[in-house]
């Protein structure tokens, strides 16, 4: 064999190469569709999630805070902040949240103010459901800091 690649051999590099590549593309594709129903959850999308969520997004929550491990670093994750702070009580929870809001900012040296939002306390249980929502989908133990 010479040491030269022919023209021919390049062509078929080039197509085999390409050909393998949709293969490999086409198999993770069918794999990841495959994979959607076990990592969604049945819980339904309540008026009160959806309210919630506007809540997270209208008093930009996320650019301190990570929610299932996007967002800014500079505060805690919140996407498993139900099951680290209530326990899995949902009650215990919003009881917990309504509290934490009310008593914003809090005076402690050399830590993190959060500010007051002046949020009612319906807002507060809309993002409390908000939060117990997404802490029940699959993540795949994302992110892996329990804390974000």
């Amino acid at each position: 064999m010479s040491e030269r690649i022919t023209k021919n051999m390049a062509r078929n590099i080039y197509f085999g190469g390409g050909l393998f590549a949709i293969l490999v593309f086409t198999g993770l594709t069918i794999d990841t569709v495959k994979q959607i129903p076990k990592l969604s959850h049945d819980d339904k999308i309540t008026e009160s999630v959806a309210r919630g969520k506007v809540v997270w997004e209208e008093n930009n929550c996320v650019g301190c805070h990570t929610i299932m491990g996007e967002g800014a670093y500079y505060a805690p994750e919140l996407g498993n902040a139900f099951p680290r702070l209530g326990a899995n009580d949902e009650a215990a929870f919003k009881t917990y949240l309504v509290g934490w809001m009310a008593a914003q900012p809090l005076d402690t040296p050399d830590r993190r103010k959060m500010p007051q939002f002046h949020l009612s306390p319906e807002q507060v249980n809309n993002l409390a459901d908000f939060l117990i929502w997404t802490s029940r989908v699959n993540n795949q133990e994302w992110p892996p800091n329990i804390k974000g």
